[in-house]
Order: structure tokens, then C-alpha cells, then sequence
């Protein structure tokens, strides 16, 4: 039976988006994966160049508020952000949690280069951590 896998972050923009295509090129067929935001900021387009620099399109992801998914039961919740975690609203689920507070890219500050520098690390931190938890917790 497939997986229902929840990403949550604060806007749904970037981490969440880049995670989602992650875990969807991993998990396959085992998984439906979702993501969330405790508000919604419109999908990041350096998250989307990002990610078509690796061969994975999340151009047609939309930014979505965790409130939309309430009446799904999810096997696992990730949160990718501390800010998510600590101020989620409740959430009743019987899912797994799990947490990690992936760096924000959207944040950096400097030049051109050094701000897509900084989106291909976390895009690479992203990855290293879905293909773990697939093989982990999915297969």
C-alpha cells in the first residue's frame, strides 16, 4: 500500500517544493507526496531552476496551507524548517514526525553566483536526506 508523506514548511516556496520533488523521484510509486505550508508564498522560482538543473520539474507544483490536507491520514509528517515545527497549528495525525532544518536559500544574501551557490547546496542537502528516508522508512 502506498505511503502518504506530508512536507511541511512556513511559506510552501522553496525547501518544502525542492523536498517534494525529491521524495516523489525516490519514493515512486510507494508515496504520495504532499506538501504544506502553515501559510502559502507562491512556489520560489530559483526553487524550480534549481531543481530543472537536475532533470526534476516541480514547475507545475502550487503552494498549498496544511489546512487543505486535513482530512488525509499521512503515514509521515516532515517538517523541513524549525519556524514550521514550532509554530504549526495542531494537526491530528497518527503520522510519523520527523524534523530537519534544512538551510533557507531564499535568505542568502550576496551575489548572483553566491545566492544560487546557495540553492544548489540545500537542493543537494534535500536530496542526501529524502533518498536516506526512502530507503529507510518507504521501501
Amino acid at each position: 500500500m502506498k505511503k502518504n508523506i506530508l512536507i511541511l514548511c512556513t511559506g510552501n516556496s522553496c525547501r518544502s517544493q525542492i523536498a517534494e520533488g525529491w521524495m516523489r523521484f525516490y519514493a515512486k510509486d510507494k508515496a504520495n507526496v504532499y506538501s504544506a505550508g502553515i501559510e502559502t508564498h507562491g512556489v520560489n522560482p530559483k526553487a524550480i531552476a534549481t531543481m530543472k538543473e537536475v532533470g526534476i520539474d516541480i514547475s507545475s507544483h502550487t503552494s498549498n496551507h496544511i489546512n487543505e490536507y486535513k482530512d488525509i491520514q499521512f503515514d509521515f509528517l516532515i517538517t523541513v524548517c524549525d519556524h514550521a515545527k514550532e509554530n504549526c497549528p495542531y494537526f491530528p495525525s497518527d503520522a510519523k514526525r520527523f524534523h530537519h532544518n534544512f538551510s533557507d536559500p531564499s535568505k542568502k544574501q550576496g551575489t548572483e553566483t553566491e545566492i544560487w551557490q546557495a540553492f544548489a547546496e540545500t537542493r543537494e542537502e534535500i536530496r542526501t536526506y529524502c533518498e536516506n528516508f526512502v530507503n529507510q522508512e518507504v521501501n
